[in-house]
């Protein structure tokens, strides 16, 4: 299968990003939700910062207080040779049985005429403000329905991994509506047209005791309340998606079904995409999906970075048999290439 990605890879790097404030360096741009909104591709961007660390002997990691005299995003010090300290993982540090991150994220908007030039915002689009957010907002997804945008978002706490909403009909302005599905679920996205009267949304739990991280759709009658949860598909062993799996891009409408294209990733942390067939009336059933994945990390952009060996979509846009897809290269970057639909959809094996 063709991939042609964009010459002008990585399109958007940490060093396009102002930080939010002085004492800040942003470390990581990737993951955003995509959307065409009038001339323009809009990227709604992750962007993870951290403070700038300038003494060896400590670590510093950011986080929101909501509470005391002064609210807002505070900088929290470790010494490094406390023996209780674990640094192993870059994307966080543990200490006396609580886990940090080791940045905090928020999300900020870019926008391109031609889809490949993008000119970021001075300014985040939504930042952390609640406890839920207490360590950021990550991995955006945008879906149109009515006139009105609907932004589901990872917010992450101590409390754990929920999705959260928010709206908007401007990418000026938005709303936030707060947690629509607890702790722990990730890769959030609402479909681009009710199903049976209904909304529908894909959504990852994790479970801990049994079972693996899996996709599932729920469905509401309105965008804040889920439930009549339904198992969609899980992980295949021995492959490309033998660790885990997740929503990627917002589902679209092909002749033949919803096309989901999806992460998935092997036990030591690869990530690659795939693809899956959904049915048009009932998307909790799977028609056929990738055997192999339609997008793996080969670019050196994809393979070394924060996460080396990781592609990551939020979002996608579709223009007749075209599909581009923009994404995370190894949780460092934003990076964008382009496939054709009939070829992923020949790709598939049925799942009959």
């Amino acid at each position: 299968m063709r991939v042609d990605r964009f010459s002008e890879n990585p399109l958007i790097t940490p060093k396009d990003v102002p930080p939010t404030r002085d004492d800040f360096e942003v470390v990581c741009v990737f993951n955003p939700g995509v959307i065409r909104f009038g001339d323009e591709t809009l990227l709604l961007m992750r962007v993870a910062e951290r403070p700038r660390q300038g003494d060896p002997r400590i670590v510093q990691v950011p986080h929101l207080d909501v509470g005391g005299d002064a609210p807002g995003v505070h900088i929290r010090t470790f010494p490094r040779d406390d023996p209780s300290l674990d640094l192993l993982d870059a994307r966080i540090i543990q200490c006396a049985g609580r886990t940090y991150l080791t940045s905090i994220s928020h999300l900020r908007m870019a926008r391109s005429k031609d889809g490949r030039r993008f000119t970021v915002d001075e300014k985040p689009a939504l930042v952390p403000d609640r406890a839920a957010e207490a360590y950021g907002l990550e991995d955006p997804r945008i879906t149109e329905l009515d006139g009105t945008y609907y932004i589901v978002y990872k917010s992450v706490a101590p409390s754990g991994i929920s999705q959260s909403l928010a709206t908007t009909r401007d990418f000026r302005t938005f709303e936030k509506h707060g947690v629509i599905l607890p702790p722990e679920n990730m890769d959030g996205m609402i479909f681009p047209s009710k199903i049976g009267g209904r909304y529908a949304a894909l959504h990852r739990p994790f479970p801990h005791l049994v079972g693996e991280p899996s996709i599932w759709v729920g469905y509401s009658e309105d965008p804040l309340y889920w439930g009549d949860h339904r198992f969609l598909a899980g992980v295949l062993p021995g492959g490309w998606e033998s660790g885990r799996i997740g929503g990627g891009a917002v589902p679209f409408m092909t002749e033949g079904g919803w096309l989901e294209i999806y992460h998935g990733a092997t036990p030591d942390n690869r990530y690659s995409l795939g693809a899956m067939l959904l049915e048009a009336d009932r998307p909790e059933r799977v028609i056929a999906r990738s055997a192999r994945p339609i997008l793996e990390p080969e670019a050196p952009y994809e393979v070394s970075g924060f996460v080396p060996n990781v592609v990551f979509t939020g979002g996608a846009i579709v223009d007749g048999d075209r599909l581009t897809i923009y994404y995370g290269a190894a949780d460092t970057a934003i990076a964008g290439a382009e496939m054709s639909i009939s070829e992923i959809l020949g790709s598939l094996i049925s799942s009959a």
